[in-house]
Parts: C-alpha cells; structure tokens; sequence
C-alpha cells in the first residue's frame, strides 16, 4: 500500500502530458514512437501496461490500430478517459502491472510497458511485471520496456541539483559504486544496464535494441525547447544517430529495452 499511495499523490499533482510536451520531452517520445513504427504492421493489437494519461495509447489508436491500456491510478485514468475520441479503437480499465490476471496468455504482438518499472523497487516486484508483460505478449511479440538512468540522476540530481548534501538521500547512496537506491517515497526506481541485463536474464526473450530515449537532452533543455523546428528535426536526426551507441547510452535519463518473445 505504500507504493500505490505514493503513487496516487504524485500523479494526482503531476502532468505527464505537460512533460512530454515542450520539444526538450518530445525527443524522448518521438524516440520511442520511431521504434515501436519500426515493429507494427497492419492490425496488429497493442497493449499498453501502466498508460498514464495516454498520449502513447491516443496516438497509436489515431493511426488505426487496437489499444487496449491498463492503468493504476484513477486520476490518470480519468484524464485518458476525457481524451478519448468517439471511435476510437481504445480501452482503458484499472490495473495492476505485477498481476493482468484478466488478460489471457499470448494476446498482443505489441506490448507497452513504459511506466511500471519506473515505480517498483523490490526484485520480486520488476521480475512479476516483466513476467506479466512478456506473458500477455504474442511468441514473437515483441515488448518496450522503459526504466530510468541511474547515472543521470547522479549527474542531474545528485550534483547539478545538490542532492548529495541532502542528509536524506545519504544512505540510498552507494559512494563508492554511486549506484542509487530508490523507495517509495523517492517514486522513481533507477537503472544501470547490468541491472537491467540481471533481470532479463531470467526470461526467454531476444533483445532487439537498448535505447536512450532522451540521452543528455536534459542538460541543454533550454536550448532544446528554444530550437526552430529545422533546428530541432536536425537534433533529433542526431540523437537517433546516437541513441543506441554503446559508449554513450548510460548517461540517458531514460532507457527503452525493446525484445521478442522467444
């Protein structure tokens, strides 16, 4: 219960929609959106697990596919509801990510889960999730799994922000690695790759891609959402060059992990 009222009280004071829109959280969703295009064909059935207020969800069901989301928090799921076109091949309903008891195995070939692990903190609880998610998926489905950086919150939070001389963050802080730990309160759970690789390795799946969704756009927000949009298109031309570049995908704030189910 601690999770979901943590939950309820940031999402009832936060607009995900307002952090994805200016051009500095475009890059980070026309990222996203680029990848799950390369990997959907005609007809095939989306699931989105943890959808928020939907602009993944719209935007897929405005291109004419089938979207069913599942969503934990009302007032997200409120404010999807209110978004939604007559006709729309869109459902929403309420759900938890570590347990979609009422969808049957091997029903998507495209599934969503770009918020959930965001907000889990104990193994148990990513391992139930991603068994979820790779459970409702189609065999040779393939599955968009979103986390946030850990060393960009070390950079951003921790020393641009000052975090680190917070007595309240000192014992959720490793200073010898600076891995960060996350519970609860702090909302946000945080990866490395090793983190992510240790627990995809106890599915039987094949990754496609390991993706920075936004990289260092953070730090040049500014100069992001002041781009003309010849400026801009030239930006995300260069990040998508980069955004899978081994030896500079661990400085993103957001990471995208896209496999198939094998």
């Amino acid at each position: 219960m601690e999770r979901i009222e943590a939950l309820k009280n940031y999402y009832e004071s936060h607009d995900e929609d307002m952090r994805l829109a200016p051009k500095r959280g475009m890059v980070e969703f026309l990222t996203t959106v680029h990848y799950v295009e390369k990997y959907l064909e005609k007809d095939m059935k989306i699931l989105e697990i943890g959808a928020g207020s939907g602009r993944y969800s719209h935007y897929f069901a405005g291109k004419g596919y089938k979207v069913d989301a599942v969503e934990l928090m009302e007032c997200n799921i409120d404010k999807f509801k209110e978004k939604t076109a007559d006709n729309e091949k869109v459902t929403i309903r309420q759900g938890d990510a570590l347990d979609l008891n009422f969808i049957p195995d091997n029903e998507y070939d495209i599934t969503l889960l770009l918020g959930p692990m965001y907000h889990l903190y104990t193994d148990e609880d990513k391992e139930k999730a991603m068994s979820e998610a790779i459970r409702v998926t189609k065999k040779g489905g393939i599955i968009f799994a979103a986390y946030c950086g850990n060393d960009h919150t070390v950079y951003h939070f921790g020393f641009l922000r000052g975090g680190f001389k917070n007595p309240a963050y000192q014992n959720l802080t490793d200073t010898e690695t600076f891995k960060l730990s996350s519970t609860p309160k702090e909302i946000f759970a945080l990866y490395r790759k090793e983190d992510v690789d240790k627990l995809m390795e106890k599915f039987s799946v094949k990754r496609l891609h390991y993706i920075g969704t936004d990289m260092l756009t953070r730090f040049i927000a500014q100069a992001v959402d002041e781009m003309s949009d010849e400026e801009f298109n030239t930006y995300m031309k260069y990040h998508l060059v980069i955004c899978e570049r081994a030896d500079m995908v661990g400085a993103t704030a957001h990471i995208l992990d896209i496999f198939r189910k094998e």
